[in-house]
């Protein structure tokens, strides 16, 4: 008969906590059929137009978050940056992004259906389309957006009205 030392049994419990724990951290699946997406107007924190659909999590709270931003065709989100990394899909249209303190459409790149990009925090970066683009973002909350230039920020706009 093999003797099994505390230590080994200790190990033993821990590794196996460790593989189940993220199954159990997960109280139920998320399901949305692509019929069931809900869309309303986006955070004051885009440039008016565009509309989100949050599919998973609470932008506002740590954790999990994947959205859906719908953008109207001739829309720029002008040079910004955030504290997460950013983690884009582009689901229709097509999305340009570049990297940078001004929104410079030459140096952008293109992004079609099924294109990514991941975008390390504090990277500055912008975006436009010419066309209605559809993206999916996921990200580890909370989410936040810090424009490079201030006068770029649509809620300091609204409230100097």
């Amino acid at each position: 008969m093999k003797i099994i030392s505390s230590a080994n049994v200790r190990f033993a419990c821990l590794a196996l906590a460790a593989a189940i724990a993220p199954a159990l951290a997960q109280s139920a699946h998320v399901l949305v059929p692509a019929d069931k997406v809900q869309w309303g107007p986006a955070p004051p924190v885009l440039p008016a137009g565009a509309q989100i659909s949050v599919l998973e999590g609470d932008p506002h709270e740590k954790g999990p978050v994947t959205l859906r931003l719908k953008f109207p065709a001739n829309y720029n989100i002008p040079p910004h940056w955030h504290s997460m990394t950013e983690r884009v899909t582009v689901l229709s249209g097509a999305l340009h992004v570049g990297m940078g303190d001004t929104l410079d459409r030459h140096t952008s790149q293109t992004l079609e259906p099924g294109g990514f990009v991941s975008l390390p925090g504090k990277m500055h970066h912008f975006a436009w389309t010419t066309s209605p683009t559809i993206v999916q973002i996921n990200l580890e909350g909370p989410f936040d957006l810090f424009y490079i230039n201030p006068s770029d920020d649509p809620q300091t706009k609204l409230s100097t009205r």
